[in-house]
């Protein structure tokens, strides 16, 4: 099948849009494979040219989009919005996500939803590895599907956690596709919450007649045509199999969603329901950090839309403080404040212009809890180990990015984690 992707790509002027990670591994394809001798590579970031072979062209700075004109195809990294690319009729605008699913989309299953990726794909992935399938993982989960090429023989199924910036730009659908749900998200990158959508649903708008569509039913109303072999869940007969490590009613969905996609993979649901509870679950991602001095802590750091932290306040049921905030993309955080209003939690904590955001919220409904406005996490901390109390729960649930502090959410999740393994009550 890889073929597929040297047709397309030999002896062509081939422009690299983007040099993070997927943009290297491309490189790396490129070159390993010797397709062509006329490589560029556009980014708006500086790029080390000792570390590239002299005869890659480098088109760096604020006109970096300006060096498309000069190749026949450009393939986009995911961080790079498609309406800012001049694309010429002779040119093709492609992607690795799409070339690759060109190649092996009929051995894919593609899993992508707002929250819950990760987690679903994972657990796809870990029940088929203890069946003894050939199986990988690759993808938004971080890593590049050009990388897991070399490990794919006919009989791989391969499993593809897909974001909404992978999807935008693809023609070919995986034959197995997950569609967990769709919550505003995304709004630094796409135009509108209708365009995020839509990105997602790019994952089973170019299936083939035996394509297979697993989405929760809450999505019936959004997904106006579907594939003809489209599942919804959840399902009343899979309730027995839901026990699980993984905690949360949105999680016993997930665990749904990974049992039809293994099912659709050609294994039956008793055969591998007996392997769940072996599954560990992903930082990151309501994850339980142990009782210390006293107080229970909870990272939930993944959780940056107010859906997701919706779904871990009510599978805690109570909770005194819970950390909210951070990078503000626009979210709408109106019902949110709804649900913090219907809630007892003794303490909010609120950082960033999200949290500046979801303040103003409740000050329009006369919230009557206790916030506080914090810089830094190092601040809560402090502020608990003089007022929390044995028993405590502490939830950093954010309902919002992490950006505007630190490199992504797991670097948020790791300072939390660290400071809760030193906290002590005074």
């Amino acid at each position: 099948m890889i073929e597929r992707i040297f047709d397309k790509l030999h002896n062509k002027r081939i422009l690299l849009l983007g040099y993070g990670r997927e943009g290297r591994s491309s490189l790396k394809f490129l070159l390993e494979h010797r397709l062509t001798q006329e490589i560029g590579i556009a980014d708006q970031n500086e790029i080390d040219s000792n570390a590239i072979p002299s005869f890659v062209q480098l088109h760096t700075g604020t006109n970096y989009l300006d060096a498309t004109t000069s190749y026949e195809i450009l393939i986009k990294s995911p961080g790079i919005p498609t309406e800012l690319i001049p694309v010429l009729p002779s040119q093709i605008l492609t992607s690795q996500t799409d070339l690759f699913l060109d190649a092996y989309h009929r051995q894919t299953i593609g899993v992508t939803g707002t929250k819950g990726k990760s987690t679903t794909s994972s657990l796809i992935h870990f029940l088929l590895q203890s069946l003894e399938a050939n199986s990988l993982i690759t993808g938004n989960i971080g890593y590049p599907c050009f990388e897991s090429i070399p490990k794919i023989t006919d009989q791989t199924i391969i499993v593809f956690e897909l974001s909404a910036h992978q999807l935008e730009q693809i023609h070919h659908s995986p034959r197995i596709a997950v569609l967990l749900n769709l919550f505003e998200e995304h709004l630094d990158h796409f135009k509108s919450k209708e365009s995020y959508f839509e990105a997602k649903k790019q994952i089973y708008a170019f299936g083939q007649s035996d394509q297979i569509l697993i989405a929760h039913r809450e999505l019936q109303h959004v997904l106006k045509v579907v594939p003809q072999h489209t599942i919804y869940y959840p399902l009343s007969h899979l309730t027995p199999y839901q026990s699980s490590s993984l905690p949360g009613q949105h999680n016993a969905d997930n665990v749904q969603a990974a049992l039809l996609a293994v099912e659709a993979a050609g294994f039956s649901i008793p055969r591998v329901a007996g392997f769940l509870m072996q599954f560990k679950p992903l930082p990151h991602r309501l994850e339980y950090l142990g009782c210390i001095s006293g107080v229970h802590f909870y990272n939930d750091s993944i959780a940056t839309v107010p859906e997701a932290s919706i779904k871990a306040i009510e599978s805690l049921g109570n909770v005194d403080w819970l950390i909210l905030g951070g990078f503000d993309r626009a979210i709408h955080y109106e019902a949110f404040a709804d649900f913090l209003c219907s809630q007892t939690i003794r303490h909010l904590l609120l950082t960033g212009q999200a949290g500046s955001r979801i303040k103003e919220a409740l000050d329009e409904r006369k919230y009557k809890g206790s916030m506080r406005f914090f810089g830094t996490i190092q601040e809560v901390f402090s502020m608990m180990e003089t007022n929390a109390k044995a028993n405590d729960i502490c939830l950093l649930s954010p309902a919002a990015a992490s950006y505007d502090q630190y490199k992504n959410f797991e670097q948020r999740g790791e300072i939390f984690k660290a400071l809760a393994k030193k906290f002590s009550l005074k």
